[in-house]
């Protein structure tokens, strides 16, 4: 075992934070032999039940628990700040000319390196992930996260048409790949499979119905796609599929609405839909860096939390402008002040850090597992030093209470604030 003294930040179960100023993290193997926290709480009165660990003074410095991304394409970490009119153009002159390079298997592994190097000093332990059409571009993902002990979920898109050459893969063989991914990597260590449509537009019906055939043959793995980002967006897949009710609808019709299952943006919905989701476990990955670049519009937590529909916070590069945590929640915050709700409803604090920690975890169906500090959970965390930067520590001195402190770390932090990203690793 090992013991970390540092303030400390991790969540009750009513999802509130708890914040001790001179905190103990003390973890240690399970059975499995994964590193989990095994007690944390007031230093006081902890130590003296762990005499002879090894304690790490780290005093000054804040330990909170890892960052989770709901929603980040890899391959597009090169089309990270490229200019475009909107969604579609985007797609159409950036992000599809990039992935076509993933059918190679060395482009696909240094990119993928050069990713989770990205994840890692942004504090960001746990994410659920896209590769391309390309088998190639999951199994490099795997690997390399594999390698570095991380728990991490992706797929391999499916796209069978309105996609140019190069992304658009054929639909009964995408079927076999996806369900070889599955039972090549699905459970191995901490790697976990999302079956992949890219949205309902570019996969044929028969794509679709292939899919939810897998998710129903498989009900362990995730599913991950995209709804109702862009208007022309939700047009189209209105053309394109007439008799569904909605566009969200679609997914619903091919059996993709169930716990595990995913969806980034969820914009454009009605009350139907987010009652929809609510009452099959399905879940929203909300990208607000993403909306406001592509000026695609506004997620609208009043509307979700009245519908009792579960959501949690993601970067979606690279339509997302930042890999930082620290910028998903300033922008969530100003999403939530000045977008859809009547109300003018922003997001505290500690519910912001939630939604990036233990409420992402628990949208993702790995509650108590990952994105807490207490007991039993794998024990990845992050220190932060909040003197990182001279504005930083003349705010922070002057914090009175948990909420100025954690409001200061999310307007002024970004990568600079990391000091030290631990992954729970055997």
């Amino acid at each position: 075992m090992k013991a970390y003294r540092a303030a400390l930040l991790r969540f009750d179960d009513q999802h509130a934070p708890v914040y001790e100023a001179d905190g103990l993290l003390v973890v240690g193997p399970d059975a499995q032999g994964r590193q989990v926290v095994r007690a944390a709480g007031d230093h006081a009165a902890l130590i003296g039940n762990f005499e002879g660990v090894a304690v790490e003074d780290l005093r000054g410095k804040l330990i909170a628990p890892g960052f989770i991304d709901m929603h980040v394409h890899y391959p597009q970490t090169d089309v990270i700040g490229a200019p475009a009119d909107g969604l579609l153009p985007w797609l159409e002159n950036y992000t599809f000319p990039h992935e076509s390079r993933f059918h190679e298997p060395a482009h696909a592994r240094e990119v993928a390196h050069f990713f989770f190097d990205e994840l890692t000093r942004n504090g960001v332990t746990t994410a659920l992930t896209f590769a391309t059409s390309h088998p190639a571009s999951a199994d490099a993902a795997f690997e390399v996260a594999q390698a570095r002990g991380l728990r991490f979920i992706t797929g391999k898109v499916l796209q069978d048409r309105h996609s140019p050459d190069g992304v658009r893969d054929q639909t009964e063989q995408s079927l076999i790949d996806t369900e070889a991914l599955i039972q090549r990597w699905h459970g191995v260590d901490r790697l976990g499979y999302a079956i992949t449509p890219r949205f309902a537009p570019t996969s044929t019906p028969e794509q679709l119905r292939g899919a939810g055939a897998l998710a129903a043959k498989y009900p362990e793995v995730w599913i991950q796609s995209h709804v109702a980002e862009n208007l022309d967006e939700v047009r189209w897949a209105a053309e394109l599929f007439p008799q569904s009710r909605s566009y969200l609808g679609v997914y619903e019709d091919f059996g993709l609405l169930r716990e595990r299952a995913v969806y980034a943006h969820c914009i454009h919905l009605d009350r139907t839909d987010r009652e929809r989701m609510a009452a099959t476990g399905t879940t929203a990955a909300v990208s607000p860096t993403s909306n406001q670049f592509l000026g695609s519009g506004f997620f609208d937590f009043g509307a979700a939390d009245a519908a009792g529909m579960a959501y949690g916070l993601a970067s979606d590069v690279g339509g997302g402008t930042s890999f930082s945590p620290f910028r998903t929640m300033l922008a969530a915050y100003v999403v939530g002040r000045e977008g859809q709700t009547k109300t003018g409803q922003s997001l505290s604090p500690g519910r912001l850090w939630w939604l990036h920690t233990a409420g992402a975890a628990r949208a993702l169906g790995l509650e108590g597992v990952v994105g807490n500090l207490q007991p039993g959970h794998e024990a990845d965390f992050v220190v932060l030093d909040p003197q990182a930067t001279p504005l930083l520590a003349r705010k922070t001195q002057q914090a009175n209470n948990l909420d100025e402190l954690l409001f200061a770390l999310i307007v002024l932090g970004d990568d600079r604030l990391i000091e030290r990203t631990v992954i729970a690793q055997g």
